[in-house]
């Protein structure tokens, strides 16, 4: 495994390009994604008129490992409405550095994308977030002790010292409460956090986070942010609350609950999601 960015990143990422574009053939990608987390890719099984490229096919991807990660770009449309969806995403738990993490996201955004909906499994630690919530994400705190962006810099892919201070959209997160309150689903809001896992949190490292300002924590999503960030794409995130974190409840953490839960409440999610997909198009004057 590499540590940093790969010096032929921007090389690399257009011959992962290259073949997603021969895949599409005449059809253009369309310039709004969306990333489905643990638990939640059934949503892409609803894309009409699909082209399913697997991770595996394209060049310099790396491959899902994680049950509830399909491992697949879909590129189709919902409800009317183009998008590529990425059915499962990658880790740092998994053996791959942030910049590996990101790479599906930065092929992406070099063909064109231009703003993308990430979504996430995530442990509550707000005690008034319970089991089935959605969370639209506010900020985000990173405790992996990694960035995406570390080594070595390309200005192709945008500024070396990009700005985070929005980093979830804030005219996103406006429509997607338009969509819940439109739709009767609670829809909470909060601060996401994230370590590298694989292991859960300790009951003590939830303290400290809870102390820290984060409602919620998880082990992926702020990656992906900070490179679509960097990039000029726009993002808003969606967290799936899964599981009180450590300490919160009594019972053990499995990633067995996580599947569960998001089975639980998929309708929901993906009413939720569905919904705010053709705004975004709209606002993107797409």
């Amino acid at each position: 495994m590499t540590r940093g960015q790969d010096p032929d990143l921007v090389k690399h990422l257009d011959l992962a390009g290259d073949f997603v574009r021969l895949r599409l053939g005449d059809r253009p990608l369309p310039h709004l994604a969306v990333v489905l987390g643990s638990g939640l890719g059934a949503l892409a099984e609803a894309v009409e008129d699909a082209i399913c490229i697997p991770y595996a096919e394209v060049p310099y991807f790396p491959v899902s490992t994680v049950e509830g990660h399909a491992g697949q770009l879909v590129v189709g449309s919902l409800d009317g409405t183009p998008v590529t969806a990425l059915q499962g995403r990658f880790h740092l738990y998994e053996g791959y550095d942030a910049s590996q993490v990101v790479f599906p996201i930065r092929t992406l955004a070099r063909l064109g994308m231009r703003a993308i909906v990430i979504t996430n499994a995530a442990g509550g630690i707000n005690p008034d977030l319970a089991p089935g919530d959605l969370m639209c994400i506010t900020d985000h705190i990173n405790l992996t002790g990694t960035n995406p962006l570390v080594g070595s810099h390309d200005d192709r892919l945008g500024p070396r010292f990009p700005d985070t201070q929005d980093a979830y959209d804030p005219r996103l997160r406006a429509l997607l409460a338009e969509v819940a309150r439109e739709q009767g689903l609670a829809l909470r809001e909060g601060v996401y956090s994230v370590l590298s896992g694989p292991s859960y949190e300790t009951p003590a490292e939830v303290r400290m986070l809870s102390r820290l300002g984060c409602d919620a924590c998880g082990m992926s999503t702020i990656p992906e942010v900070v490179a679509c960030r960097q990039m000029g794409v726009r993002v808003l995130g969606i967290s799936l609350i899964s599981n009180h974190a450590a300490g919160i409840a009594e019972q053990p953490l499995t990633h067995q609950e996580v599947i569960e839960t998001a089975a639980r409440v998929a309708d929901d999610f993906a009413r939720l999601v569905r919904g705010v997909l053709p705004r975004i198009h709209a606002a993107l004057g797409a």
